[in-house]
């Protein structure tokens, strides 16, 4: 249930550098249907899971835009109370959806060395 916060406090608290073309409302409406998994993990992310991922990596093309969608998930991850488990699953989201990102769904990544 606490995650259904992610929502609102990724609105609240995403810093927005630059002129990111991608937006937290962006990354909240393309990640949400991966909560399912996160929260309880699976052998397979949802199709939709896997296809916000692949749409937000798609919008997500300059230095500025990769790094503004890292601060969004990394004030999110930062914002709820959450697992090894959860955060192994939010982990795998990439590789298990066949996307190549540039960065860690992580509380520790350093969303500044995005390039």
């Amino acid at each position: 249930m606490k995650l259904l916060f992610l929502l609102p406090l990724c609105l609240v608290l995403a810093f927005h550098h630059g002129e990111a073309a991608v937006t937290c409302n962006a990354v909240v409406g393309d990640l949400y249907p991966c909560l399912s998994y996160v929260m309880q993990g699976g052998k397979v992310p949802p199709t939709n899971c896997c296809n916000g991922v692949r749409m937000l990596n798609n919008q997500a093309q300059t230095p500025v835009d990769r790094q503004s969608v890292c601060r969004c998930i990394k004030n999110a991850i930062g914002g709820v109370s959450y697992s090894s488990s959860n955060l192994n699953n939010a982990l795998s989201l990439p590789d298990k959806c066949g996307v190549n990102l540039p960065f860690r769904i992580s509380p520790s990544t350093n969303c500044d060395s995005i390039h």
